[in-house]
């Protein structure tokens, strides 16, 4: 079996998932939660693995940073159709609605997601795009 942390994608989301998040939520020095989105096209369920930071008394932080490619992930395509989502964090299944941040509130969220993976601040300078902070508050 694959260290955790040298998993990716799909890969990473079965393992996480298989085990209630017992391998996968930690992963190289930060967390894991799994979104759960519905396909704008297909309407199908995607999962992604995505790093989280909680934010006040009942939201999530991710960064629709793809690396800093020029296009947005498709996940973040798919919260802009449907902004109701479901993440798992361990073992809880959540039912979300997503935001993006303001601009207001970007700046102090954005460095709370850099506290844990300061590639962020690296793949905004790979881009024109401004990498968006997506809350995803429980409804």
């Amino acid at each position: 079996m694959a260290n955790v942390d040298e998993l990716h994608g799909e890969a990473h989301v079965q393992r996480y998932l298989e085990t209630n998040g017992e391998e996968g939520f930690h992963w190289k020095g930060t967390e894991i939660l799994i979104l759960f989105t519905k396909g704008r096209k297909s309407g199908d369920e995607r999962r992604h693995a995505l790093i989280f930071r909680t934010w006040e008394d009942n939201g999530y932080l991710v960064v629709a940073s793809k690396g800093g490619a020029d296009a947005p992930p498709a996940w973040f395509l798919n919260l802009q159709d449907n902004p109701e989502a479901e993440i798992q964090v361990k073992d809880e299944r959540i039912p979300v609605r997503a935001r993006v941040a303001t601009d207001e509130e970007k700046p102090a969220m954005w460095s709370r997601m850099v506290e844990v993976w300061p590639d962020y601040d690296d793949y905004q300078t790979k881009t024109s795009r401004p990498i968006p902070v997506v809350v995803l508050e429980r409804v």
